[in-house]
């Protein structure tokens, strides 16, 4: 067994995370597999009431690959990345058709399933079955980064490879789920990306980043580069009674098949009386940003108030018209989401 290992087992049962929500009984790779997705670029404490209410509603794989793609992004709304609700729900189907209804213990079965690959199919197989298969998630990235004191960014292939030579090579044979719970939590906990408290940390006497008063520059950060803007208007078009124009989105591009408002980035108020009859000119509401991985979104937000239902657009069901109360059980955008909050009340 690798030294690290035992180490960290060893500070795991005194001080490391024991009560999540995907810890406690009956522990099932469904949900050990469902929090994997969440935690994926998301962080604990955001995830654990997302899990609990998804959970809730589809408490099984069967329920999920049962559900419409609607309630399961309902479900997701406001957790962001929305591509790995559309996996989970993929993965779950296939699941029901091809792995007799429960994910599979064979690795290359499981991390070819959509959205899980290596990392993902290793936790699940640690932490469910107590296999010894390796992970590399952030977290353990930067803990094996500082403590080999690699150099480079870890998302190149060829530092990637090298960490994950290190990761397969401190796992341990047996009790493999609590040493992927302990260099997580070591992670999450102690070797945090910014202010890393080596002091407490129970690896600092081998940490060749320590040693080498490397810690706060390890990992090697991301290279640096501009993201582009892309400027648009959305267009809060509110009848009489209250109700938003909500159109849902295509499958492709950002935010696939999620709830949002009419959006153009020229001639708004052209575009506007396209889909409805405006009884007077809009108001603009404080501009909104959102940051996706390769852009950032700039949106002005135009409130149209009195507007009535074209006859032409009434009936379509990807454009409907919603209360804020109803449009709230859709599954929205985090940024629309927000924003519907917030409207003034009706004049």
């Amino acid at each position: 067994m690798s030294a690290l290992a035992p180490v960290l087992l060893h500070w795991h049962a005194r001080h490391g995370r024991h009560d999540l929500p995907w810890q406690q009984a009956p522990r099932s790779a469904y949900r050990v597999w469902l929090a994997e997705v969440m935690l994926q670029q998301t962080q604990v404490a955001t995830v654990i009431p997302y899990y609990a209410r998804f959970l809730g509603a589809l408490p099984d794989l069967p329920a999920l690959a049962t559900a419409s793609e609607d309630a399961v992004l309902a479900l997701w709304s406001g957790l962001g990345y929305y591509r790995r609700a559309r996996h989970l729900h993929a993965a779950a189907r296939l699941c029901m058709t091809q792995h007799a209804g429960d994910l599979p213990r064979d690795f290359d079965a499981l991390a070819a399933l959509p959205g899980i690959g290596r990392s993902t199919a290793g936790a699940i197989l640690a932490q469910a079955w107590d296999l010894p298969f390796a992970i590399l998630d952030g977290n353990v990235k930067r803990v094996l980064a500082r403590y080999h004191a690699i150099n480079g960014w870890p998302g190149q292939s060829a530092i990637t490879r090298e960490l994950w030579r290190h990761a397969t090579a401190h796992t341990p044979q047996q009790r493999a789920g609590d040493y992927a719970q302990a260099i997580m939590d070591l992670g999450a906990m102690l070797c945090t990306p910014q202010q890393p408290d080596c002091r407490h940390c129970p690896l600092r006497a081998s940490c060749a980043a320590h040693a080498q008063a490397l810690s706060a520059s390890l990992p090697t950060p991301r290279p640096r580069r501009a993201l582009p803007r892309r400027r648009l208007n959305w267009l809060l078009l509110r009848d009489a009674q209250g109700r938003i124009l909500l159109v849902q989105r295509d499958g492709d591009g950002i935010w696939p098949r999620l709830w949002s408002l009419p959006e153009t980035e020229h001639a708004p108020e052209a575009h506007a009386a396209s889909l409805a009859q405006l009884r007077a000119a809009p108001r603009a509401l404080p501009p909104l940003r959102h940051s996706f991985t390769h852009f950032q979104l700039e949106a002005q937000p135009l409130l149209f108030d009195g507007a009535h239902a074209r006859d032409a657009v009434r009936d379509q069901p990807a454009l409907c018209w919603y209360t804020p109360q109803a449009a709230a059980a859709l599954a929205l955008p985090a940024p629309v989401r927000r924003l519907l909050k917030q409207l003034p009340e009706l004049p």
